[in-house]
């Protein structure tokens, strides 16, 4: 039986019974003839094949040069990345099983800090885990170093990687680990990496061009100015948007004419940008005439028999003020003279107060009586001023004391205003208001405030949220309402508090208005943030270890 390919093809579209393959009569015998030619004519092609020329073969990975893990630590970052779910042991419900998967950002964020390398073999399923966490990125990338992005040009599931760094050759003196490029020296970098900067600049990837600009940024703020410069008349709105919000590392009083520049752009959103960044310098052109308009509304009263803010709201939004970054049309719900009144207070600059009130403190400022319930608009205006000014002075006037019946002082508006306050004050001073806060109002609250507190907690906040999950126990409370703050326990909380946990680890006698099974779940979840404390401590001593 003899046929072409195609004919054999056609024959077994079609089917014997409509087709005969060549060379063969029709009948029963057809259907097995067809295959049997079709083995042959297989057969003759493939060894009539011209073999075609070998890929080229990739280049060999990068050497990274820093220490490799001990060997302890390897073994645990294994464990860490297995238990991601969807892998055999992650995810379901752990009961008194520590959650390994939320302990790894502290495990690489230690190991960053010891300058350790990744060891090869765990590579593949640290950016697995890196694409299923956008939060693990950044850390996972510095372990993973150079080798990440060989890697990641090889399976397209890992391209991510590619977008997180600059590209190979191209990273700025000191602002990352290009190995092999030349460019990981401030000194070797010279006339050729300036250029390699430049190309990049100017036909990288929209991703690769946002991350160079950041590194550059954090290592050379005029320079990385002076690229965002030389192309701001050709990119685009959103690009520009995007290039300009990294201006605010290292923002400084040379950045203010390109920023003044920008005033003028023709986005509205670039627009409102360089206006904030602009009223965060109290020096700037921008903040003097914010400051100028913002006086002209707020004032003090003194014909009353106390002392009282008055507030004379904007009429308009004139053209000048639009220049400046002032939003003319509010939100629905919001009147337009309030509007106004608070970007102008949150672009004045927090020095100009003192002054207008007499050389009153911020604390006195904020204690003032205000007319005319003007009173919340006011401090929720200036509550941003200090965030953006990251002035801790008025923060503290702001948030008032943290055992306060308002639950925050006379200026936080809400748990998300005082967060973003107590984000300006100190590590130390931050963890005592929010221990504080705690002790006063219980841990209802007290969420978001834990948030922003520096990790691990210090003492005295430790022992508050240990105290406060204890009488919440005792008390009967419903259970489950605090798994959030048991959680953020288990990855916050100082190891060393781990010892008194142990007399909270009993099932304790039920109330009789107690959540049915409350005890067994407070039992439970002790006793994973005990084990889970423990595990940290062994984690980081793993760490340390000699390779």
């Amino acid at each position: 039986m003899t046929g072409t390919w195609e004919d054999l093809v056609t024959a077994a579209l079609l089917g014997t019974a409509r087709r005969t393959p060549p060379g063969c009569p029709p009948g029963p015998g057809a259907p097995p003839a067809l295959l049997d030619a079709a083995a042959v004519e297989t057969l003759r092609r493939r060894a009539g094949l011209v073999p075609a020329r070998c890929a080229e073969r990739p280049p060999p990975a990068p050497e990274d040069p820093r220490p490799p893990l001990p060997a302890a630590a390897a073994r645990r970052l294994t464990t860490l990345l297995g238990d991601r779910p969807g892998t055999a042991g992650g995810g379901g419900r752990r009961g008194a099983a520590p959650d390994l998967m939320e302990l790894l950002p502290q495990w690489l964020a230690a190991a960053n800090a010891r300058g350790y390398a990744a060891p090869p073999q765990a590579l593949p399923a640290l950016l697995d885990a890196a694409r299923g966490r956008t939060d693990l990125r950044p850390a996972a990338l510095a372990f993973a170093g150079p080798r990440a992005r060989w890697l990641a040009r090889l399976n397209t599931d890992w391209r991510f990687a590619l977008r997180g760094t600059p590209a190979d050759g191209a990273t700025p003196p000191g602002a990352g680990s290009g190995a092999g490029s030349g460019a990981g020296s401030e000194g070797a970098a010279g006339a050729e990496g300036a250029e390699r900067i430049r190309q990049l600049w100017k036909e990288g990837l929209f991703a690769e061009r946002v991350a160079l600009l950041a590194a550059l940024r954090a290592r050379d703020p005029a320079a990385a100015r002076e690229l965002l410069a030389s192309t701001w008349p050709t990119e685009r709105a959103e690009d520009r948007l995007m290039f300009l919000d990294s201006l605010r590392t290292g923002l400084r009083p040379a950045d203010e004419p390109f920023l003044e520049q920008a005033l003028t752009d023709r986005s509205r959103n670039v627009r409102s940008t360089a206006a904030e960044l602009l009223s965060a310098l109290p020096e700037s052109a921008l903040a003097g005439r914010m400051a100028a308009r913002a006086r002209t509304c707020v004032s003090l009263d003194r014909t009353l028999p106390t002392p009282a803010i008055a507030v004379e709201a904007p009429h308009e939004c004139d053209a000048g003020m639009e220049r400046d970054g002032v939003a003319p049309t509010p939100p629905g719900g919001r009147g337009e003279r309030s509007w106004w009144l608070g970007q102008l207070v949150e672009a004045a600059p927090l020095g100009c107060w003192p002054e207008r009130f007499g050389g009153r403190t911020p604390e006195e400022i904020v204690a003032l009586p205000v007319a005319d319930d003007w009173r919340d608009e006011l401090h929720a205006a200036w509550c941003r001023a200090a965030v953006r000014q990251r002035d801790a002075g008025w923060a503290r006037a702001l948030l008032g004391a943290p055992s306060a019946p308002e639950a925050g002082g006379p200026g936080a508006v809400s748990l998300a205003e005082r967060a973003r306050l107590l984000a300006t004050l100190g590590a130390a001073e931050r963890a005592a208001w929010v221990a504080g806060f705690i002790g006063a109002h219980g841990l209802s609250e007290a969420f978001q405030l834990l948030g922003v507190c520096a990790v691990p907690w210090a003492p005295p906040l430790g022992r508050a949220v240990v105290d406060a999950l204890d009488i919440a126990r005792d008390a009967g409370s419903y259970p489950w309402s605090f798994s959030g703050v048991m959680g953020l326990a288990e990855r916050c909380l100082d190891p060393a508090e781990a010892g008194r946990l142990d007399g909270l680890l009993a099932v304790p006698d039920e109330p009789e208005d107690a959540a049915p099974g409350a005890g067994g779940y407070w039992a439970e979840a002790f006793q994973r943030l005990a084990t889970t404390l423990r595990l940290r401590a062994a984690m980081y001593e793993e760490l340390r270890a000699t390779p």
